[in-house]
């Protein structure tokens, strides 16, 4: 069962899930998006003191509010040159995605090992200490231990942080790195399945060959203006985590099947996009709505109660939003926990198809792996929707992110938004 979202006065930090507190966020932060960003970005003042950073990854991770909404924002108050890092940096997370969805191998690998060593910490007591110690912010490396609270009181951190963070746990606590990204998924807010792997094992050196990250006392003394200084714990060579495989099999990306309204419909909403407004507008009239969430079985260990709180109220507020669609007649929107129950919800209502946005790879679509053969065994079709930001986005992410960043300009005058 989801926590209820009415525990967000809890909350160090307020992230509310609904929509319109994204928009509001997006519309604080444009103003800074341009060169002020450019500049100071990089550095992490401490918790409540993030604004050089746009902490619009909670509602952009959901697609609450959508990396085209973002990008088309910032771009009406500056320039593609004076905001090039932001839109860059938005850019990064459809890499990541586009990236996995690509190398799906790579996520089955992860979530198999991750939940392995959550079997190991009951019973290898040297791991499950070293674990704790970490996790409960108990090294005595202050800055490791700030961040592991900042983390867990407020579901944030600031990406630099997370990467000193990520190259701690794995070169100087000398932990797995799946462990590392599991804690993460567990307690980032926006917490993606493609940025959050890929970027632990880019800091492991096992994403880009020869590549590792290393923390070091001088850069974040730097980066946190001097609030962390002469961290004399740090190991001073960062060798890659294990052995450095092959890229996997590059398989295909997802066709784009063009849909078509035919005979009741039905919407599918899921926590990769909680405001699917382009695909709405195609379906036409909409007999249901449904809303399945995966979060908390995002980790075989427990969600922290921030995630759940903001996924599960972002999920409220999306079905509210639903509600006042007149197409709908005011009737529920139906939560469903599993497969037979999203079938079961199809049948209801009586539906011929039942339309979602694409799911990405990740654990939503492992728990849903079977419904479209389930659906299809009832007459119903199921259509996956591709978002026309990935759909030119994806095809240039299989490799490096340079491939993708020669195409920005490209593709943003095509989707007409500069």
């Amino acid at each position: 069962m989801l926590v209820q979202s009415d525990l967000f006065g809890d909350f160090l930090f307020m992230w509310y899930p609904k929509r319109i507190n994204g928009l509001e966020q997006l519309e604080r932060f444009v103003a800074r998006s341009g060169r002020r960003y450019t500049a100071q970005r990089n550095f992490d003042l401490g918790m409540n003191r993030h604004e050089h950073v746009s902490k619009l990854s909670p509602w952009v991770r959901h697609r609450i509010i959508s990396e085209e909404e973002v990008v088309t924002a910032v771009l009406k108050t500056h320039t593609l040159s004076a905001a090039e890092k932001f839109v860059q940096e938005v850019f990064w997370r459809t890499y990541w995605k586009g990236w996995l969805e690509a190398h799906p191998k790579v996520w089955t690998d992860y979530s198999v090992r991750a939940s392995e060593l959550a079997e190991e910490i009951e019973s290898n007591t040297q791991l499950r200490d070293q674990f704790l110690m970490a996790t409960k912010g108990k090294t005595g490396i202050a800055c490791f231990d700030d961040w592991t609270q900042e983390l867990i009181e407020s579901g944030y951190l600031h990406n630099h942080a997370r990467m000193w963070f990520a190259s701690i746990w794995v070169f100087t606590l000398k932990l797995p790195w799946e462990l590392g990204a599991d804690f993460f998924i567990r307690h980032l807010l926006d917490g993606d399945p493609a940025s959050n792997t890929l970027s632990w094992r880019w800091v492991a050196g096992l994403h880009t060959k020869g590549k590792t990250y290393l923390a070091r006392s001088d850069n974040i003394s730097k980066f946190t203006k001097g609030r962390y200084t002469n961290i004399t714990q740090l190991s001073n060579e960062a060798l890659p985590a294990g052995s450095v495989a092959e890229t996997p099999p590059l398989l295909p990306l997802p066709i784009h099947e063009p849909f078509k309204s035919v005979g009741p419909t039905g919407l599918l909403l899921t926590d990769e996009d909680l405001n699917p407004a382009k695909l709405i507008k195609e379906t036409g009239p909409l007999v249901a709505v449904a809303n399945f969430s995966s979060v908390e079985r995002r980790s075989s260990l427990p969600i922290s109660p921030n995630v759940l709180n903001f996924v599960c109220g972002a999920h409220e507020d999306a079905s509210m939003r639903f509600k006042q669609m007149k197409s709908l007649n005011n009737s529920s929107v139906a939560g469903c926990k599993s497969v037979k129950e999203i079938c079961e919800w199809a049948l209801r209502n009586d539906l011929n198809q039942v339309v979602t946005p694409h799911i990405s790879v990740g654990p939503t679509r492992d728990i849903l792996e079977g419904l479209s053969k389930d659906l299809e065994l009832n007459g119903i079709k199921f259509y996956q929707v591709m978002n026309q930001w990935d759909l030119m986005s994806w095809p240039h992410s299989s490799r490096g992110f340079f491939k993708l960043r020669k195409k920005i300009p490209k593709m943003l005058s095509e989707l007409h938004i500069i």
